[in-house]
């Protein structure tokens, strides 16, 4: 169970507020269509999202805005790195969560992650059901899960994954990240 101070909760809000929903939504959207075009989210983007995000939190809100929105970013990135190091994601995906957490803060990016993991779970369903693979992604989900389990060893891990990705259909994780962010922004008020 993740418990969320009162105190961070309530930073997290007025930074979520105070820096507009819109910049991030913006952002999201871009690199969502890079990554849907070049399967990749430029650095140029993500690291403009997180230096913003920093810069406006802490004009705003002083120290305490840019602790928080630094946390946040430190929230995003340990959120997906562990899927990057095993070579389940680029490293413009983690970034761009993590330019997430510059603007929304901790307990914000934690949660539209949450929605973020929903829908590239039914988008890669849809994926695979939509070229008729559904087997193959069943069977990718059994071994992946199986590897984790028994690899245990990230370099490992990555290279299988490397190995698997030529044959694999590929989900830009950027979309999913995008669509999920938008959506807990619209669901809590936050971007009209």
């Amino acid at each position: 169970m993740l418990a969320v101070d009162l105190t961070t909760a309530m930073v997290d809000a007025k930074i979520a507020s105070a820096c507009g929903a819109w910049v991030v939504a913006l952002f999201l959207i871009v690199g969502a269509l890079i990554d849907g075009i070049a399967l990749r989210v430029p650095n140029w983007l993500t690291f403009s999202m997180i230096f913003l995000g920093w810069v406006t939190s802490g004009a705003l809100l002083g120290w305490t805005g840019f602790w928080a929105s630094l946390s946040g970013t430190l929230v995003g990135l340990g959120l997906l790195l562990p899927l990057y190091a095993i070579g389940g994601m680029g490293a413009g995906d983690v970034k761009l969560l993590a330019g997430v957490g510059a603007w929304l803060g901790a307990a914000h990016t934690l949660a539209a992650f949450v929605v973020s993991a929903i829908v590239g779970a039914i988008l890669a369903l849809v994926l695979a059901l939509w070229h008729r693979q559904i087997g193959q992604f069943a069977t990718n989900l059994r071994l992946i899960a199986t590897e984790i389990v028994v690899v245990r060893n990230p370099g490992e891990l990555a290279e299988l994954a490397a190995a698997r990705k030529r044959r694999a259909l590929l989900l830009p994780y950027g979309i999913p990240i995008a669509l999920g962010c938008i959506g807990y922004l619209i669901y809590q008020g936050m971007l009209p």
